[in-house]
């Protein structure tokens, strides 16, 4: 099976095998924006259901205890305030139980501790507890939005930089905004809280998403090198092989980012219970996966479509595709298209094999 996912992977760099990802861009569009109107709407209903650090109150933790059901602590915390409270209750891995509730007084916090320490038979200094102000959480979270708009603004600025083309920072800013809309949607669907370790989770999805977008980038420009100054292949074709060239490299990054990611999520919550590492690895599991999504199906075919209407590759584009019609009607190769851009990834391939053999040769000569 290595062998030949490997074959597979070398057929798509070479050129050999080909999928028509950039010219089915608006089927990709509608999926994108199908699921960012999901994600919408589950931000609205149910919505994110924020933290303690974000809307204040006091929580509660009991350890030591041989039981973990939540039944207890919720009749406990009834009986001292209310049934109105509302507790927020939370199974422990590790023994224990979390619980929070509103801001109390210190009567209040006293007698809670008592029943808690009551409701699961330990010492009263079992149960520990803390109290955040919300301000803190609007301080974090507005520092995260700012940090957010700074870090678009940056990369916006960066892409047309380096790239030269306006088209490519448009698509890759749209490609993060997506991924960023999906992680957020998914997010308020499980219901996990937010918390610090979710912005954190947010914004390193920012970071991952663009990065996997600027590597099938770059093999963009350099496929499209001097693309004008030829009339075998289009701008949209060569951008094409660029995105099969690249496609296997993406499956493996995600596939390796995604398999400790999911260790954490899934074996962790198994068998710790909730934590911040559940936080974090759900914003990170769900953002690589868009990640990977956009930056071969979304931030490309959006680029080739929008440089499509530029002036000179248009009509680059369709002298392109008269000749090609041309050649048809003669009676000539319907594949010429398909074989100019065989033979550019088997140049590629052949430099980039070339490259690596110089090291080897080195080391056997001993120089």
């Amino acid at each position: 099976m290595a062998k030949g996912f490997a074959q597979w992977g070398n057929d798509l760099y070479t050129g050999r095998r080909s999928y028509a990802v950039v010219p089915k861009i608006k089927i990709w569009l509608a999926v994108a924006a199908a699921v960012v109107a999901v994600c919408g709407v589950l931000l609205v209903k149910p919505g994110l259901e924020l933290g303690l650090e974000f809307v204040g109150g006091t929580e509660f933790r009991v350890g030591g205890t041989t039981s973990t059901e939540q039944s207890p602590a919720l009749d406990a915390v009834n009986d001292v305030l209310g049934p109105e409270t509302a507790p927020k209750v939370t199974s422990l891995g590790d023994g224990g139980v979390r619980v929070q509730v509103g801001k109390l007084t210190g009567d209040e916090t006293q007698a809670v501790k008592t029943a808690l320490a009551g409701a699961y038979d330990v010492a009263t200094d079992q149960v520990s507890n803390s109290t955040v102000s919300p301000s803190w959480g609007a301080d974090v979270s507005g520092k995260a939005l700012r940090g957010s708009i700074i870090f678009l603004a940056l990369v916006a600025v960066a892409m047309i930089l380096y790239f030269r083309n306006w088209a490519m920072a448009v698509s890759a800013i749209t490609a993060l905004i997506h991924d960023l809309v999906v992680t957020v949607g998914v997010y308020a669907a499980v219901g996990f809280d937010v918390t610090p370790a979710t912005l954190i989770g947010f914004l390193t999805v920012l970071g991952y998403s663009m990065y996997d977008t600027v590597v099938v980038f770059d093999k963009v420009r350099e496929n499209t090198d001097g693309v004008l100054d030829q009339s075998q292949y289009t701008y949209g074709e060569a951008a094409n092989l660029a995105v099969n060239q690249t496609m296997v490299r993406s499956i493996n990054t995600s596939v390796v980012a995604l398999l400790p990611v999911g260790s954490i999520l899934f074996i962790g919550w198994a068998l710790l219970g909730p934590s911040s590492l559940q936080d974090i690895s759900l914003a990170l599991f769900i953002g690589m996966a868009a990640g990977t999504y956009s930056s071969i199906f979304l931030a490309t075919p959006l680029e080739v479509a929008l440089r499509g209407r530029q002036a000179k590759i248009h009509d680059h584009t369709e002298r392109v595709l008269a000749k090609r019609a041309a050649a048809i009607a003669a009676g000539g190769d319907v594949g010429m298209g398909t074989a100019a851009l065989a033979g550019i990834g088997a140049m590629r391939a052949g430099e980039h094999r070339g490259h690596e053999a110089q090291p080897r040769r080195r080391a056997r000569s001993g120089r």
